[in-house]
């Protein structure tokens, strides 16, 4: 198996990258199928418009998993300050789990972060989202939970930090 190519989104991913978020997403049960938020997984045009979203793609072309990246600050950033990058909808097909495309994603939006000349990282997870925190805490991240929030009623989030 070789190792993912992670790159920002060509028009061509984006039907490929909508249906693995909304796989991940509804599948795992993070989201129920009838949620607004399962349009915004789909919109993935307009998060490449607005923010930038990076795919991770296999030898073939197929979309393996996305995440969304945005500078904090910018209207895709919840938690981010302004010295700091942020992840969103990191999602990672089924059929491609186990093979480091989860990682690899996460490792590219540290990269660009320090293209950008942030100074470090924050983003939201959900308490039940496991296996995205074995990544974050693998590649350096840190509970952050004086940042803890709440995005709606009953939907409790937690931070993950990195300062460069």
């Amino acid at each position: 198996m070789h190792s993912p190519i992670v790159r920002r989104a060509l028009d061509h991913d984006l039907a490929g990258a909508g249906e693995v978020s909304v796989e991940a997403f509804v599948g795992d049960g993070h989201t129920r199928p009838d949620s607004g938020y399962v349009e915004l997984l789909r919109d993935t045009a307009r998060r490449n418009r607005e923010a930038e979203l990076l795919v991770a793609v296999d030898g073939d072309g197929a979309v393996l998993g996305c995440v969304t990246f945005a500078a904090g600050g910018t209207p895709w950033a919840d938690i981010a300050l302004p010295d700091e990058g942020e992840i969103r909808m990191l999602a990672v097909g089924a059929a491609a789990r186990g093979r480091g495309v989860g990682r690899a994603l996460v490792g590219a939006a540290i990269d660009r972060s320090r293209e950008l000349g942030l100074a470090g990282m924050a983003f939201s997870t959900r308490p039940e989202m496991t296996a995205a925190h074995r990544i974050y805490d693998a590649l350096g991240f840190l509970r952050t939970p004086e940042r803890d929030w709440e995005a709606a009623p009953g939907m409790d989030l937690m931070v993950y930090t990195m300062r460069f």
